[in-house]
């Protein structure tokens, strides 16, 4: 559950946002305003009109979203098909797995990406998330730069092994960056990664 007042403030943003149909590059960062599923809602709804995005670069961090949020999200980015670089920080939003799923959908449809750039730490989408994320990030064909940020997940050894198989389709990548710290990924989920 978010704050009233900053889900009202997320509303309007959006409203205003959904009004900006020729924007083609939207930086935002509204961490720790406790905007709530509700918020996201909104925000999302707006961006979803932008559908000339090609850069998105969002960060909702330490505000209670959810995996209500994080569906709305997904469904938002879904409708921006020309993002060519999207870049997601949603620390601490207590994702889980179901929400990974959501925003692994949504990542799995922006085709033309050519940068991504996920931070999620502490979110607890366990090995099952991870897989999720592995399915979308696979989906990306068009990636040459991938920042993955999944830091103090439990996405354990075989949710490293779902996020190696996802990133191994995607051959066009030059740039890889990776932290999986804390996440019990131990010695096998180390070999599978390299």
């Amino acid at each position: 559950m978010g704050n009233r007042k900053n889900e009202n403030e997320a509303k309007y943003l959006g409203e205003g946002i959904a009004k900006c149909v020729t924007l083609t590059s939207l930086n935002l960062d509204l961490s720790y305003k406790s905007i709530g599923e509700n918020g996201a809602k909104h925000l999302c709804e707006g961006i979803a009109k932008c559908v000339t995005l090609i850069s998105l670069n969002l960060n909702l961090s330490y505000n209670r979203i959810g995996e209500n949020g994080t569906k709305y999200l997904g469904e938002g980015i879904i409708k921006c098909v020309t993002l060519t670089s999207l870049n997601l920080s949603l620390w601490d939003n207590s994702i889980g797995e179901n929400g990974a799923k959501y925003l692994g959908g949504g990542i799995s449809k922006c085709v033309t990406l050519t940068s991504l750039n996920l931070d999620f730490w502490g979110n607890s989408i366990g090995e099952n998330g991870a897989k999720y994320l592995g399915e979308g990030i696979a989906k990306c064909v068009t990636l040459t730069s991938l920042d993955l940020d999944l830091n103090r997940n439990s996405i354990g050894e075989n949710g490293a092994k779902y996020l190696g198989e996802g990133i191994a389709k995607c051959v066009t990548l030059t740039s890889l960056n990776l932290d999986l710290c804390r996440n019990s990924i131990g010695e096998i989920g180390n070999r599978i990664l390299k």
